[in-house]
């Protein structure tokens, strides 16, 4: 991928992220919290997991 190209993806996205920051705030933090906890989920999944194994 040349510089260029990945310039102008990074500043596509941190404008459409911005975008959606500015004109929905309630759906963006929504969004976010659910990220969020999807990797709790995980990282909670991960550490069973491995309790399991030395349990």
């Amino acid at each position: 991928m040349s510089p260029g190209l990945k310039k102008v993806l990074i500043f596509g996205v941190v404008a459409l992220v911005l975008f959606f920051l500015i004109s929905r705030p309630t759906e963006s933090a929504d969004a976010v919290q659910a990220a969020l906890g999807w990797l709790r989920d995980g990282a909670e999944a991960i550490v069973t997991f491995v309790q399991s194994l030395f349990s």
